[in-house]
């Protein structure tokens, strides 16, 4: 799930989620309603997240395993 990988990238990096709500200008609840998945993610805020984590959109939407971006 879209959801359980963001929270996965988060957790492995030992960040917060007011942290991560802070990275992307966005509130606390916002952000942990993005992670439980009761809110969609809107696409900047997608981006930025892989941004962030250093991993392929592709990635976080589960169209490949693969974490690399194509540059």
């Amino acid at each position: 799930m879209i959801y359980k990988r963001i929270r996965d990238l988060r957790e492995d990096k030992d960040i917060t989620q007011t942290k991560m709500s802070e990275y992307l200008h966005i509130s606390q609840r916002s952000y942990s309603h993005i992670e439980n998945g009761t809110r969609g993610i809107p696409t900047d805020i997608l981006i930025r997240v892989a941004d962030f984590h250093d991993v392929s959109v592709d990635y976080l939407l589960e169209r490949t395993d693969n974490k690399e971006i194509n540059r």
